[in-house]
């Protein structure tokens, strides 16, 4: 029933863009801040950006500040990662997460399949 999916992976050369998407169902979405989450062979998951319940303040890793922008869509119940000025260290399997005070859904039914993002000329 709760489910997040991520899309929009792929390959690009550096200094070039993605958009990635998370679609939500089976919760509030609009109760939830959504998250972007990454994780390169052989490194831990890091926190990417963040966004609140109501898109009112977002949060990035020093890392990808300035060039990454995270934003959601309440009528479609999505959250967006815009990726500019792709860097090689930004490749990694990206995963999105839905946050509360009381859990999240990666706590409570796993996390998803992620989708693959490769940044190499």
């Amino acid at each position: 029933q709760v489910q997040l999916v991520e899309s929009g992976g792929g390959l690009v050369q550096p200094g070039g863009s993605l958009r990635l998407s998370c679609a939500a169902s089976g919760f509030t979405f609009s109760s939830y801040a959504m998250s972007w989450y990454r994780q390169a062979p052989g490194k831990e998951r890091e926190l990417v950006a963040r966004i609140t319940s109501d898109g009112g303040s977002t949060k990035y890793a020093d890392s990808v500040k300035g060039r990454f922008t995270i934003s959601r869509d309440k009528a479609k119940n999505t959250v967006l990662l815009q990726m500019n000025s792709l860097k090689p260290e930004d490749t990694a399997v990206y995963y999105c997460n839905a946050e509360s005070m009381a859990g999240s859904v990666s706590y409570a039914v796993g996390w998803g399949q992620g989708t693959q993002v490769t940044v190499s000329s």
